[in-house]
């Protein structure tokens, strides 16, 4: 039984992935910071395989270890999936809370990669990393400058983890607008129910996570056609 471990996996993006590989037969460790909503998540998902829910933060380096060896001795992907969005309204840089961008990096790109360090001593040939992203890494958007350089930072530490990792799959990958509780957060007080939900942006990741793409920066909607 392959292990996958999901970051922020209790709802939106995170659960969605979840459940997709829980019908297909994977183990699964997941975690969250609200422990009602992971325990939920927990419960549905445990009807479809095993699964091991880990409350907490992943910016916690205690917690990190304690999802590490939840997995056990194979893991065979890690999703880093849970992300800061910031502060909402988002602010200008020219105004960024200095204690606010520390903790977006924190939980952005410092864990993501001190996620990765521990889990390859597990990780065989063959196995892979999908860091989740977003098109603000790549344009210039009002406003989320402290999200958007974060996920540039994944992106460039995922492109040098795949140079220097040949034999495992390194993917920063970008899901697309999907209604979930951050983009919401992003634009408080709009209605943004015209945005597709999590699930439609699931078929592009399993793309890369059942197929032989090669390392790289993807966006899930062009994978879809791939994988068909």
């Amino acid at each position: 039984m392959r292990t996958a471990i999901i970051t922020g996996g209790s709802r939106g993006l995170g659960l969605a992935l979840a459940r997709a590989l829980a019908q297909r037969g994977w183990r699964l460790v997941i975690d969250a910071r609200r422990f009602s909503e992971l325990d939920e998540a927990r419960a549905s998902l445990a009807e479809l395989t095993e699964v091991v829910a880990v409350p907490g933060d992943v910016a916690d380096s205690w917690h990190r270890g304690v999802l590490i060896e939840a997995a056990g001795e194979r893991i065979d992907l890690l999703v880093n999936n849970a992300s800061a969005l910031g502060p909402s309204p988002l602010p200008p840089l020219s105004g960024y809370p200095i204690d606010a961008l520390e903790r977006v990096y924190r939980v952005n790109v410092v864990a993501p990669l001190a996620l990765a360090q521990l889990a390859l001593a597990r990780m065989p040939a063959g196995s892979g990393i999908v860091n989740v992203t977003s098109d603000a890494a790549v344009e210039a958007y009002e406003g989320w400058g402290g999200y958007g350089s974060s996920k540039a930072a994944l992106e460039q530490l995922s492109a040098v983890l795949a140079a220097e990792l040949p034999d495992v799959r390194v993917y920063a990958v970008d899901p697309g607008d999907m209604n979930t509780r951050m983009h919401q957060e992003a634009f408080p007080g709009e209605d943004i129910s015209d945005r597709p939900p999590p699930r439609d942006s699931v078929p592009g990741l399993l793309a890369l996570i059942e197929g032989d793409v090669p390392s790289g920066r993807y966006r899930a909607a062009e994978l879809v056609g791939a994988r068909a």
